[in-house]
């Protein structure tokens, strides 16, 4: 089994409250107001109170190159992934002690906000005291679905070397996607959903040496399973254009949970020997609260078990691949009795989700 030792963040400089961000908004684009009165609700029921970026409010009244946006995502990535990979092996709520720089075994990066090669794992190696036969798993385009595919991935590695430690980076710079030319609602609801974000984990095989160095009760990951729906590119991603990355946000999202999600967590559920009411607690990545509400009504759970994805929607809105990692975070600051088990989810591109089984150890 796989071990979650230890979660770290980068958070962004510039905090930006969603009052601020809608008037902003109405100063940015040339609506009517017949259209000014039908999309900015969007901004009032995302259940997000107020996000991080890495630039602040004047940038997004300008226009910006492809080439100026991505070089900006290059430099702050480097920064904030960082200090998230700082905290994560120095972070004391999780660690008797620091994990040294030359224990990594691998570093799995994760983004789909911003293209760089060599890829910005490369980047990492070479600011921080890295050994240089790390192995090295970058992985593009998966969207909200990368925190939870990458901490999979690294368990399918890690269960084939079980003594070699890994560090899964997920950083999202959704702000540097922006494109001040695209009127569509699908930018208006990403406008109103999407923040900046970076966060850090450190999993550890079982026969590591620096397993012994986590606190009590941090989960092991059991098993995981990946779910696609077949033909449905078109459901989220982006669009490459001139500008960079347009955004891809079709309003089918929330009823998609009640179909293809609810038939990938009922095979899931048979697969485990598992129901709802033996789960702790559900570290969901939360898309937005319509994707919440649809995952209650599908799980039949109470919100108290959904608590810090609503929490972190709220402070941090939705950061794309980072975000389950910062939820999941918030439950491992908990005492969660050993034997205690927990699904960790997302949904992205794809259309896709993922789901792992965690079992909270002392």
């Amino acid at each position: 089994m796989t071990n979650i030792c230890s979660i770290g963040l980068g958070i962004p400089e510039f905090s930006i409250d969603q009052q601020a961000i809608k008037e902003t908004v109405q100063k940015i684009f040339s609506y009517s107001d017949k259209q000014i009165n039908r999309l900015l609700p969007v901004f009032d029921n995302a259940a997000v109170n107020r996000r991080q970026f890495v630039v602040d409010e004047s940038w997004f009244f300008d226009e910006h190159s492809f080439k100026e946006k991505n070089d900006l995502y290059q430099s702050a990535a480097e920064r904030y992934s960082l200090d998230a990979i700082d905290d994560c092996l120095k972070n004391q709520d999780f660690l008797k002690e620091a994990i040294p720089y030359e224990a990594i075994d691998m570093i799995l990066f994760v983004s789909s906000t911003g293209i760089a090669t060599p890829s910005m794992d490369v980047h990492l190696l070479n600011a921080r005291p890295f050994r240089q036969d790390v192995s090295r798993m970058p992985l593009w385009g998966l969207g909200c679905a990368g925190g939870a595919t990458g901490l999979a991935r690294a368990h399918d590695w890690l269960t084939a070397y079980p003594d070699k430690t890994v560090l899964i980076v997920c950083c999202e710079l959704c702000s540097l996607t922006f494109q001040k030319g695209d009127s569509k609602k699908s930018n208006m609801v990403g406008t109103a959903l999407f923040g900046d974000g970076v966060s850090a984990a450190l999993v550890i095989g079982d026969k590591s040496r620096y397993v012994s160095y986590r606190k009590k009760y941090s989960p092991k990951i059991i098993t995981s399973s990946s779910y696609l729906k077949r033909d449905s590119e078109s459901v989220m991603g982006w669009e490459i254009n001139n500008s960079g990355f347009e955004v891809v946000f079709k309003k089918s999202i929330p009823a998609l949970v009640d179909s293809f999600w609810r038939e990938h967590a009922t095979k899931f559920f048979q697969t485990t020997g598992l129901r709802e009411e033996s789960i702790h607690s559900f570290i969901s990545h939360p898309g937005g609260r319509k994707v919440m509400e649809a995952m209650e009504e599908v799980l039949q759970c109470s919100k108290d078990k959904l608590k810090y994805s609503y929490q972190i929607l709220a402070d941090h809105g939705n950061m794309s691949s980072a975000t389950v990692l910062y939820v999941l975070r918030e439950w491992m600051k908990e005492t969660i009795e050993p034997g205690q088990k927990s699904i960790l989810s997302a949904l992205g591109p794809g259309f896709s989700s993922e789901l792992l089984l965690l079992e909270w150890m002392e």
